[in-house]
């Protein structure tokens, strides 16, 4: 767990039947800024079952057709390690000062398999491979996906679709929750600038 920051963190079972409104109250009340913009940036590759949770979980988002948050990462136009840097460059620009969420993968241990983690802070992107990657998020969620600890790279390969379906599924439901409390937010501060649409 060390690839997230030390401030709060909120763990979820998967089979928590509150998670997914929970999870999407907690993330609006860490937006302490009502004037900045929302944007969910989904990390991770399809080429990999068990780091497809990001891209899954962006284009599950998208299809419920969100108004009020910006997505970035889709299982057709995945934010993984090659283009990460580039892709945070590109949302700074279009997105001045957002209130970023990350979405990602993790490994942990077998207990913990189906849980969900939303913290505080940013996370570190691939951690258990060791990568050099920057941060990511004012705040962040993180699904275990399988077992970590030896040759994660073909754990995560080896990782049930199933699985990693059922979570984006769930994390899909919250942020559109969250998309629901934003708009509700609007509705009460009708001033507050509208979200720019992700490309």
């Amino acid at each position: 767990m060390n690839r997230f920051s030390k401030n709060k963190r909120v763990v979820f079972s998967n089979d928590d039947s509150s998670l997914s409104l929970t999870l999407a109250k907690t993330l609006h009340q860490w937006r302490l800024n009502k004037d900045t913009e929302v944007v969910i940036v989904c990390i991770g590759t399809d080429r990999s079952t068990g780091d497809s949770l990001g891209p899954l979980t962006g284009t599950l988002l998208l299809e419920k057709g969100i108004r009020h948050l910006s997505v970035y990462g889709t299982l057709k136009d995945p934010v993984h390690a090659v283009n990460l840097k580039e892709k945070l460059q590109y949302i700074y620009k279009v997105h001045p000062s957002p209130f970023i969420i990350a979405v990602d993968a993790c490994l942990g241990k077998k207990q913990s398999i189906g849980h969900i983690i939303a913290g505080q802070g940013s996370l570190k992107p691939g951690a258990a491979l060791k990568k050099d990657l920057p941060e990511v998020g004012d705040s962040h969620i993180s699904g275990v996906v399988n077992v970590g600890g030896y040759m994660d790279f073909l754990v995560l390969q080896n990782t049930r679709l199933h699985q990693v379906l059922e979570m984006a599924q769930k994390l899909a439901t919250s942020l559109s929750y969250l998309d629901h409390l934003l708009a509700l937010e609007k509705k009460i501060h009708p001033k507050l600038p509208s979200t720019k649409k992700a490309p």
